[in-house]
């Protein structure tokens, strides 16, 4: 009878307790690998400790599902069926965020099946190429938004296009009886140039009268004014 209760409880692929806690200790200690990793690559309003958190959870997850499944080709035919019905519906506010998803599946499916060597191994180039490449942000380009009464508009384009050499990009203008709004791409460059003799293309832009704001927007990981 014991022997029936304690069969009830073992692994499938006759992994031993030891076997087992090593596998999902291995794998919690990746994942607060990756949680520092993501910690430190996405600082500032972007940064999220509820989705840090579980992907630590998930790698432990993914290394227990990997540990159950373990040779049994029905079992793992039942755990794809049975995951397979299930929709996440979490919007990816940052592209990284699928990569760090990926890592910690990968990390905990070579956990799971007791390969420790490549889970470290790839996890520390992987750790490596973050951090490296963390450091990189699309913050070089730019939004000039204009509002302004549509009498000044014609004036607003050609002060725009002369003061940065006809390099700016017109996105958007709308429009409405009373009042019209452009929106320019530059880059952080164009306008570092456009402002070398120290004169600022917002005060200029201010000096053609009936104009209700000027804003520049960075276009970076992080929305900002």
């Amino acid at each position: 009878m014991r022997e029936k209760i304690y069969s009830l409880f073992t692994n499938p692929a006759d992994m031993t307790w030891e076997q087992i806690l090593m596998n999902l200790c291995v794998a919690a200690l990746i994942g607060f690998m990756i949680y520092i990793s993501y910690a430190i690559s996405h600082r500032g309003t972007i940064y999220s400790k509820k989705f840090n958190a579980s992907l630590v959870a998930l790698t432990v997850l993914t290394g227990t599902v990997m540990t159950v499944i373990g040779n049994n080709i029905a079992l793992s035919l039942g755990m794809v069926g049975a995951l397979s019905i299930v929709r996440f519906r979490t919007a990816i506010k940052d592209s990284r965020d699928t990569v760090y998803i990926f890592w910690t599946i990968i990390a905990g499916i070579c956990c799971g099946v007791g390969d420790y060597l490549v889970a470290s191994i790839g996890s520390g180039i992987t750790f490596l190429v973050l951090m490296i490449l963390g450091c990189i942000k699309s913050d070089n380009r730019m939004l000039l938004i204009i509002r302004a009464k549509r009498n000044r508009q014609d004036a607003i384009q050609a002060l725009v296009f002369k003061r940065l050499k006809h390099k700016a990009v017109l996105r958007v203008r709308n429009t409405s009886e009373s009042h019209v709004e452009f929106i320019y791409e530059i880059t952080r460059k164009m306008l570092s140039d456009a402002e070398k003799n120290g004169e600022s293309v917002s005060d200029d832009i201010y000096r053609l009268g009936d104009i209700e704001y000027v804003n520049i927007v960075m276009q970076n990981d992080e929305i900002s004014n």
